[in-house]
């Protein structure tokens, strides 16, 4: 346990503490179990140090594990936690739970076993649950973590302190929210740099290798994390890159399931199980219509990457600016509301609310018969009339 003690002690004192992301107020962190899952690289790790350390607690009492130390090669998770337990342990940080074979098991006995003990794991974000060989439905509170947002970007980079929005307040009175800012703030100083590289949070490390470390990230998702899936053949890692490279040429891309199994040799009927792959993932987002299945089998309408920085890492000698728009609405909208396609405007959210996404010549003609119909304009700073600008969306966490 030495070894686990000495590195949590290093990892805390490393640790920044000036800045919160928001999804940690909330988390019930009383809860004796709790999971997160998010993608690679958005600061899951970095979460839990950060609670560990607000905890104050000695060494033998809070720990941070990450599964996929060489250790556990060769020791059993649940017996490394019971030796914990026997010297005062009350709090477990587990990273990476899907590096260790049966993970959900000895988290199940555990919890069972020994009431005291609070345990909260990290997982990447293709973990379900339901696959596990334990169930921990009922034991277990889930949240999904997903990178910055531009208003948690403009926190860490600029130590900006700015007021978040709901998605009801936009369409209520989006002036009425704009003026919950500062008069100085302007948007479009920082928006273009959040969109290039200030999706995850790696970029304090250097922002000149950012795109070098997110392209390795790709790979070590379709390398390594996706081997966690029931069938998935690690062989097909080489296809699932040229399949996601063809989508990032296109996006947002409508699939030809059989032009994109001619290119990239995967067979005609997994494509979609790839395609879905790749959302679980995420390294994309899968649209459908309103009403239409969501099911595995079913061919998605319209295909985006999951945020505008992959755009660059993949593909930044054609990186579209329409499509950034609408990756950029899509991803930081998704975790709040439904949000399917329009057969009208571009999206439509909760079944109410009709957006079309343009620049700043965009007409309203297209949806001015709608009600509860919105434009959403990029290069835009000040809401007026049916006019939310971009970047606003930007500020929903």
């Amino acid at each position: 346990m030495e070894h686990f003690f000495e590195h949590s002690a290093r990892l805390m004192s490393r640790v920044r503490t000036s800045i919160y992301r928001q999804v940690q107020e909330s988390i019930h962190w009383d809860d004796r179990l709790i999971g997160i899952l998010g993608a690679r690289g958005t600061g899951k790790s970095t979460l839990l140090i950060q609670q560990m350390r607000k905890l104050n607690l000695p060494p033998n009492e809070a720990v941070y594990m990450s599964l996929d130390d060489l250790y556990f090669t060769g020791n059993s998770l649940f017996q490394t936690i019971e030796t914990f337990i026997q010297q005062g342990g009350k709090y477990l940080f587990l990273d990476e739970v899907h590096k260790y074979p049966e993970w959900s098991r000895h988290i199940k006995n555990v919890y069972d076993v020994y009431p005291e003990l609070h345990i909260v794991f990290t997982g990447s974000s293709i973990l379900d649950l339901r696959r596990q060989d334990a169930d921990l439905s009922r034991r277990v509170v889930m949240y999904r973590m997903q990178g910055l947002s531009f208003r948690e970007y403009l926190l860490l980079k600029h130590k900006m302190e700015l007021p978040s929005v709901t998605l009801e307040s936009l369409f209520r009175d989006a002036g009425a929210a704009y003026a919950t800012f500062p008069e100085d703030f302007r948007p479009f100083v920082y928006f273009e740099d959040y969109l290039k590289a200030g999706y995850y949070p790696f970029f304090t490390e250097g922002e000149a290798s950012y795109h070098r470390k997110l392209q390795q990230v790709i790979r070590l998702v379709l390398e390594s994390d996706l081997a966690e899936l029931p069938g998935f053949d690690v062989r097909n890692a080489r296809k699932m890159l040229q399949l996601l490279y063809i989508l990032a040429s296109n996006v947002p891309f409508k699939p030809n399931v059989t032009k994109l199994a001619s290119q990239t040799g995967i067979a005609r009927n997994i494509v979609n199980s790839y395609l879905q792959h790749l959302q679980e993932a995420s390294l994309l987002t899968l649209m459908y219509h309103e009403g239409n299945s969501t099911a595995m089998l079913a061919k998605p309408e319209k295909v985006f990457l999951e945020n505008p920085n992959l755009s660059y890492a993949i593909v930044p000698d054609s990186v579209n600016r329409g499509s950034l728009r609408e990756t950029f609405f899509v991803n930081q909208v998704k975790m709040h509301a439904h949000l399917a396609l329009s057969k009208q405007g571009d999206f439509v959210i909760n079944g109410k609310y009709t957006l079309e996404i343009g620049g700043k010549n965009k007409s309203n003609a297209q949806i001015s018969h709608i009600p509860d119909a919105y434009r959403v304009l990029d290069n835009m700073v000040v809401p007026y009339g049916n006019v939310i600008p971009l970047w606003m969306f930007g500020f929903l966490y």
